[in-house]
């Protein structure tokens, strides 16, 4: 099946497979930029992050490439850890609704982004399942700006559901709601 490219023409297969983001970070997170509107100071800030994710035990990173190379979509996670920085975030959230167990035996999507010119074609969708059906653990839990997108509404369609909302990130303009899905990941649409 051929993806369709930015401007709506064919183009070659979108490749989903293993991303050493160590060695494309600034591609990844140009394409984080555009996705989610960061500023300069904002991907800088963002680099340092996602290396050091990238340092914990069973961290893993897909990108989507075309067949050219270009980095059109990456995601990338770990299993989550209670004493992580999100975790000790999400966790008061997560407990006033009886949720807190959820931060146990689960692998945090820590990011997931796809091109504008690539959304809508199912990237995101093949990022997400991807890399939960190797993770190893009976469920996955991601954190995402609270309020209707086509990005909750993908994950809703994957399985996932609310566990809590406006959740509040230091230094984020927006609240955040906490979403968590048994895996494997549903396949409908």
């Amino acid at each position: 099946m051929a993806a369709l490219s930015g401007d709506g023409s064919q183009a070659p297969d979108v490749v989903v497979e293993p991303l050493d983001l160590t060695g494309r970070v600034d591609e990844a997170l140009a394409v984080q930029a555009l996705a989610f509107g960061l500023s300069d100071d904002e991907i800088d800030i963002r680099r340092y992050i996602v290396l050091r994710h990238l340092q914990n035990p069973g961290a893993r990173a897909l990108g989507a490439t075309t067949e050219a190379g270009r980095l059109v979509g990456f995601v990338y996670g770990m299993p989550n850890d209670r004493s992580h920085w999100w975790s000790t975030v999400v966790e008061p959230y997560l407990r006033r609704g009886g949720n807190d167990e959820w931060l146990d035996d689960s692998f945090v999507i820590t990011e997931l982004h796809v091109h504008p010119g690539f959304q809508g074609r199912g990237i995101g969708r093949r990022l997400i399942t991807t890399i939960t059906d190797g993770c190893g653990l009976p469920r996955s839990i991601l954190s995402a700006i609270d309020t209707e997108s086509p990005a909750r509404a993908l994950y809703r369609r994957l399985g996932y559901q609310d566990l809590a909302g406006q959740v509040l990130f230091p230094s984020a303009p927006s609240p955040y709601a906490v979403m968590g899905a048994r895996l494997p990941l549903l396949r409908a649409n």
